[in-house]
């Protein structure tokens, strides 16, 4: 178990402005008994000011109502927050919607899909968030050493990566794409979701379900079939779209949603290009919901989160951040689908990279369980995606022009051919963000 002084514990939410954040108070709340977190900063910068303020007061309001020893500061000092702190989780995005809206935007113009965390609009949104979170490490290595930094700051594979290569601080990343993988195989075994294991091996975006397990035996043949009747198995951000008998057979794995851009790249690029015609991209509706949500936080009679943030997508990040930080600091040994560095667990690939897999997580942190040697039907796909991360992580760590054109080359949904065009875009479009690229 952690050590912790009698004051409790210290964390630190940095994006505490986030649309998201009523959730993870929630998560707080309801593990208080075994999770005594006594100070909670919520941290922002000065353009997330009024976000913050509107967030935070619904955050106090939520507190007083569960009636739980916890105190919640506002503040736009990151260092105040960091200090002594017990954990630190990440769940900003640098540029705002506005940035992701171009990220999506730019590729789409070059007739790429235009997706925030894959593709060219993930690398736009690496190269800008490397920068901010190395900084963010600067402050935990100096001000509390021994802090654990659970990120969900998207590219979250990438992201994490770019800690472990370029930091000594302990890092675990967390995605809501397996999360909302067993709930989905759960709802359609119908069974209970704390009933079943889903044995999950990949890349963050990139993570296949090799086995769902219920009670000791396999149902993933009961799952797939599921899939190959057309029923629903998506995040709330990527349409519906039917996967097809013959991919799903062949494949004998779950699929998670985002693998709908590599397998159906024609279909996906299509149905982005009328969506965006007609309502917009997804950033442009996510900008539409969150505004409609943050006028419901400023009722000073709303005391809890709403349901309309499920409409926001990206739901049970924020719980599952606080069931991991919970498995951490009292040593639970349970399982849990996140990003760590690979260290062998993957024998085809490096292992300094980070990986999306089952984990045992205790007061050490998350343990991968074994991985049999993955079959060639995902292996190449794996292997040039995390080649893809690896240069990506450079060009947002040294700032190099050419790292980041041959990340966008290598990339399977970038036209080589128009890689330079969107790079030199996403720089011009991006340079106030981006000051490893200003030499």
């Amino acid at each position: 178990m952690i050590m912790i002084n009698k004051r409790g514990l210290k964390i630190a939410v940095i994006g505490g402005g986030s649309s998201y954040t009523p959730e993870i108070i929630e998560g707080f709340i309801k593990r208080h008994d075994e999770l005594p977190v006594k100070d909670l900063y919520l941290v922002d910068i000065e353009e997330g000011k009024e976000k913050l303020e509107i967030v935070g007061n619904l955050a106090k309001r939520m507190i007083e109502k569960a009636g739980v020893d916890m105190n919640i500061y506002l503040t736009l000092d990151r260092r105040e927050a960091i200090k002594d702190a017990d954990f630190v989780t990440t769940q900003f995005r640098v540029g705002l919607l506005d940035a992701r809206i171009r990220d999506e935007k730019i590729p789409l113009k070059y007739n790429c899909i235009g997706q925030e965390t894959t593709g060219a609009g993930g690398l736009a949104k690496a190269l800008r968030t490397i920068p901010v979170i190395l900084d963010i490490c600067k402050d935990i290595e100096e001000l509390s050493p021994n802090a654990w930094l659970i990120n969900f700051t998207n590219p979250s594979g990438i992201i994490t990566e770019a800690v472990h290569k370029h930091t000594k601080v302990k890092c675990i990343g967390l995605c809501n794409v397996p999360i909302l993988m067993h709930m989905l195989s759960a709802d359609v075994l119908n069974v209970n979701k704390d009933d079943i294991r889903m044995d999950l091996v990949g890349l963050n975006h990139l993570v296949w379900g090799r086995d769902v397990i219920y009670k000791g035996e396999s149902k993933i043949d009961e799952v797939i079939k599921h899939l190959i009747a057309g029923k629903g198995y998506t995040a709330k951000n990527i349409p519906d779209i039917d996967w097809g008998k013959e991919l799903l057979e062949s494949l004998g794995m779950l699929p998670c949603p985002y693998h709908r851009y590599y397998y159906l790249t024609d279909v996906m690029l299509k149905e982005e290009i009328e969506t965006a015609k007609k309502e917009g991209t997804r950033g442009e509706i996510v900008k539409k919901v969150e505004k409609e949500l943050f006028e419901l936080y400023k009722d000073p009679n709303l005391k809890e989160k709403p349901k309309q943030l499920e409409d926001r997508g990206g739901q049970y990040y924020s719980d599952a951040a606080c069931e991991l930080i919970s498995a951490i600091y009292n040593d639970k040994g349970t399982i849990h689908y996140v990003n760590i560095q690979n260290n062998g667990t993957i024998n085809c690939i490096p292992n300094d990279s980070v990986i999306e897999r089952t984990c045992y997580v205790d007061k050490e942190g998350a343990h991968p369980f074994n991985v049999k040697p993955l079959p060639s039907k995902i292996k190449g796909l794996l292997q040039v995606i995390n080649e893809y991360e690896a240069l990506a992580v450079e060009a947002g760590v040294y700032g190099d022009y050419g790292t980041a054109l041959q990340a966008l080359i290598i990339h399977p949904l970038v036209e080589s051919s128009s890689a330079k065009y969107i790079l030199d875009d996403i720089i011009k479009e991006n340079i106030d963000y981006l000051p490893q690229f200003k030499k």
